[in-house]
């Protein structure tokens, strides 16, 4: 909610508030997308070096602190610094609190066998929620005269409830872990402790990076961002195409966020017990193939939005169904102490082809329309095919039968 309070605002803050050209403007945004999803993996590390709770409300506390830069930023290197900072931020909270996400989503399994999709769920719900209500909030504050300052300091003031809630609520250290790490200390010198973290650390790295299973894992959630960034570039260009302008998209990004707050978590709840993870990320990328193949196929409706519908309904509900699954495979595929960098390292390699495909697919927007549209749904097909070869993962009857055969 806080962040988009703010971020949807940002491009017309700079481009008619503070005059920067359109290039420049386009610059800032790609900059503060690579400062968040492109580091993520920095976020991971950390996260497994020194625990979530410290790399979390650091990343809390940077947040803050960008958007209140960002209030009161008037010139081009200050703007860039702020919006650098606010997507450095959430590089560092939220690979640490999706992987603790993910860690106690297992735990809450295993005590009491209730599927981890189910609080996975709870966590993408919560996002589409805010998502809907953030501009909702920064758009009150516009029309109430506050200006884009105001939004910002709204969203600062956000994100200070959400530092107190984390350092209130979020489990601290194991202890276990803790007693360990300092009879180990006891034992070693410092200077061996340090070679020894340091030897631990590439460890890590190289057995995240050589996962063949995780790094199918990781082309496949690939497949699905390059898809989902389509709302943000063949979209427009549909329902420009359809209706004559622009104006609709905002309604159809709503429907997005209340498909997601409204069926995500009885969606999930089904999927959870009757199917493995693989199967439900298989179907869900599958799902999104079939919302662009639809959009040639689906005759106009109403003002013309109907194909556009049709995509962002699809999208969606292949979303909800294979993001909690993602996610959820991820603790499968890796060992627990990996858990951070490997949560990091899944959003920075799909951030890296989210960058790649964005460009080959906006060469596309030329193309006929069934070329274009037949060429995307081919991009989450390939990565139904990859997520088949995962392993099937805990979860829904095939859990059943490995307990049984077992």
């Amino acid at each position: 909610m806080g962040f988009y309070a703010v971020l949807p605002y940002l491009a017309t803050h700079l481009g008619s508030g503070l005059g920067m050209a359109g290039w420049l403007v386009g610059l800032v945004l790609g900059l503060r997308t690579f400062s968040q999803q492109g580091l993520f993996i920095v976020g991971g590390a950390l996260t497994d070096r020194y625990g979530p709770r410290p790399v979390v409300l650091a990343g809390c506390a940077l947040r803050i602190t960008g958007f209140g830069w960002l209030a009161v930023a008037g010139s081009t290197a200050t703007v860039i610094a702020a919006v650098l900072l606010i997507g450095f931020a959430a590089a560092l909270f939220s690979p640490a609190v999706e992987s603790e996400a993910a860690r106690e989503a297992v735990r809450h399994e295993r005590d009491t066998g209730t599927p981890r999709a189910h609080v996975l769920a709870l966590f993408s719900a919560a996002g589409q929620a805010g998502a809907f209500i953030g501009p909702l909030l920064g758009s009150l504050l516009l029309l109430l005269g506050g200006g884009f300052r105001a939004a910002c300091l709204a969203g600062a003031v956000v994100f200070v409830g959400v530092l107190a809630g984390h350092a209130r609520l979020m489990p601290r250290a194991d202890p276990v872990r803790k007693r360990v790490r300092q009879r180990g200390r006891d034992r070693t010198p410092a200077s061996d402790t340090a070679t020894r973290t340091a030897q631990r650390g590439r460890s890590s790295w190289r057995a995240v990076f050589t996962s063949r299973p995780f790094l199918l894992l990781c082309l496949a959630y690939s497949s699905y961002l390059v898809a989902y960034n389509q709302l943000y570039l063949s979209l427009p260009v549909e329902v420009e195409r359809a209706t004559g302008s622009e104006a609709a998209l905002g309604w159809l990004f709503a429907l997005s966020s209340l498909l997601v707050v409204v069926a995500q978590l009885p969606l999930t709840r089904w999927s959870a017990h009757r199917i493995a993870p693989r199967t439900a990320l298989v179907t869900g990328l599958a799902v999104v193939a079939a919302g662009f193949a639809a959009v040639p196929l689906t005759p106009a409706g109403p003002g013309g939005l109907l194909p556009g519908a049709t995509l962002v309904v699809l999208l969606t509900l292949g979303q909800m169904l294979l993001v909690p699954a993602a996610r959820g495979l991820v603790p499968d595929l890796v060992e627990d102490r990996q858990l951070g960098l490997a949560t990091g390292a899944l959003s920075s390699v799909s951030g890296i082809a989210v960058l790649a495909g964005s460009a080959a697919t906006g060469a596309l927007l030329d193309a006929p329309a069934p070329v274009r549209w037949a060429v995307l749904a081919a991009v989450p097909l390939a990565g139904a095919a990859l997520a088949f070869t995962l392993p099937a993962g805990r979860g829904g009857k095939d859990q059943e039968t490995r307990a049984v055969a077992g």
